[in-house]
Formats: structure tokens, C-alpha cells, sequence
């Protein structure tokens, strides 16, 4: 079964519009979908959802830290005009842009002139900020030669660029997912520096673990897979989709539909 639960359009950080997306994953033929763009629901906006049916899951991935650890949350199949999650959301979206005031200010410090508006111009307006934006507008400056040139160099940790986050804890995401009605799933676990974060989080409401990803080797995928047994969690998988050059592999992942038993019975 040909799915992707994890994907992102322009309307976070991602390349493509809503469209490009949907013609991306008909290509592919992806049966199931969910565009998970950070901290923002826009691109639901430019889909004929109900033309989609059962195909289109609402999602977004809420990101926060916790414990030195940057912790993504999934939530997926709740209302869109939610009136907890929204609020929330706006809340995380003034984070990243008081988050990329800051880096500018830092990397103009450093040499590497760069304005909040420029780094505005990598985004559609209004849409959330965040470092793959700032990685552009580098880039566009001249300052770097690639996007992953810019991770590697100037906004990794101790880099002139970078900038710690200060999003909410997991655990009020959780909590705000599981309040607006949908689930709520850690993504990309293998990218942890600390495991046990997981066990904690099931504890107070985790319901799956995105075990399918693309970075996630065989040890990995089992590793995972043993944990979302042994803790009661649905699995899910997703490509982690933002643009098709730095997305070598594309839209889609293929699991088996038994695998997704668990988290398509808690969607309903």
C-alpha cells in the first residue's frame, strides 16, 4: 500500500504548491495522504478535499523541544477551524519569526548580511518561518553555495547562524491534538538523540510512531517497530516530502497495509 502521511507544501517550508503536491502523489500513486506542513493548515485551502474523500487525512506537524531534543509532533484527522489547535499554532508561527529575527541579526553580525525580509521572500506571506528558508535566502545572497551547504556550515549548532528553539514541550502538543478531536504521532524518531523521550511521551497520550522514513535503516524501522509493539502505538509512515531535489527518494512510502491496521482504525 502506497501511502504518505508526512508531507509539506509552500505553505511551510516545503517547494511545492498544494497542486504540484496532489499531481506529485498521483504519479506515484499514493492511495492515502496527509500534508503535514509545520505550525500551518493553509494548504487544505487549495484542495478540493471533498473531491479527495477518504484519500486526504488532515494533518500538521507541530514542532517543539524538549530535554535538548527538537520533537516533532503529527497530529492528524481533526476539523480544521479546531479553536484549541489553531490559537496554538499562531503561537508556535510568532516563535519561528521572533526565532529567524534573531539568526539574521546574528549572521549579519558574522559577515553574512541577511534581512527578515529576505528571508519573508523564501516564504508564501504570513505562512511560518524556519531555517530552511533562511538556507535559501543564503543561498540566493550568494553566502552559500547549496541549502545543505548552509545546515552545514552556518546554522548548524555553534554555528554564526544558529539559533536554539523555544517551541512548547511534546507533551502539550500531544494534549492539543488529542483535545481537537484528532491523533497524535511522534515523527521521525530515529532523528532523537534521546530514545526514552518516546516511552515518556506514551505515557501521556502518544497514540503512533512514524516507524516508516526514509532515514530509517533496517535496525531502525525494527527497533521501532518492537517499541510501537511493546507501548500500544499505531504505526505510520510518511516520506517527509519538501522538494524533489532535496527529496531524492520523492512522495510515498510502501507498507504493508497491515502495518497501517492500527493507525487507520483510530482515524475512524
Amino acid at each position: 500500500m502506497v501511502v504518505d502521511f508526512h508531507t509539506h507544501t509552500l505553505h511551510s517550508d516545503g517547494t511545492q504548491t498544494p497542486a504540484q503536491l496532489l499531481h506529485l502523489l498521483d504519479a506515484r500513486g499514493v492511495s492515502r495522504f496527509a500534508i503535514t506542513d509545520h505550525d500551518a493548515l493553509e494548504a487544505y485551502a487549495q484542495l478540493h478535499a471533498e473531491a479527495l474523500g477518504k484519500r486526504v487525512i488532515t494533518g500538521v506537524e507541530i514542532n517543539t523541544t524538549y530535554r535538548h531534543n527538537e520533537v516533532h509532533i503529527l497530529g492528524y484527522g481533526f476539523p480544521l477551524d479546531s479553536p484549541v489547535l489553531r490559537p496554538a499554532l499562531e503561537r508556535n508561527s510568532a516563535e519561528r519569526e521572533l526565532r529567524v529575527r534573531v539568526m539574521a541579526e546574528r549572521l549579519t553580525s558574522a559577515g553574512y548580511e541577511l534581512s527578515v525580509e529576505e528571508v519573508q521572500a523564501e516564504s508564501l506571506p504570513g505562512s511560518p518561518l524556519g531555517r530552511p528558508h533562511v538556507a535559501r535566502a543564503l543561498m540566493r545572497k550568494g553566502h552559500v553555495a547549496t541549502i545543505e551547504g548552509a545546515f552545514r556550515t552556518l546554522l548548524r549548532r555553534g554555528g554564526p547562524g544558529y539559533v536554539p528553539s523555544t517551541y512548547m514541550h511534546p507533551h502539550e502538543a500531544i494534549r492539543l491534538v488529542r483535545e481537537s478531536g484528532g491523533v497524535a504521532v511522534l515523527a521521525h524518531p530515529g532523528r532523537l538523540d534521546d530514545y526514552e523521550i518516546i516511552e515518556e511521551l506514551a505515557g501521556v497520550g502518544l497514540q503512533g510512531l512514524e516507524v516508516f522514513y526514509p532515514s530509517h535503516d533496517a535496525n531502525q524501522r525494527a527497533y521501532f517497530r518492537e517499541t510501537a509493539k511493546r507501548l500500544g502505538l499505531a504505526m505510520t509512515g510518511g516520506s517527509d516530502f519538501h522538494d524533489p531535489t532535496y527529496n531524492k527518494h520523492g512522495v510515498g512510502m510502501d507498507v504493508d497495509q497491515r502495518d497501517l491496521a492500527s493507525f487507520l482504525e483510530l482515524l475512524g
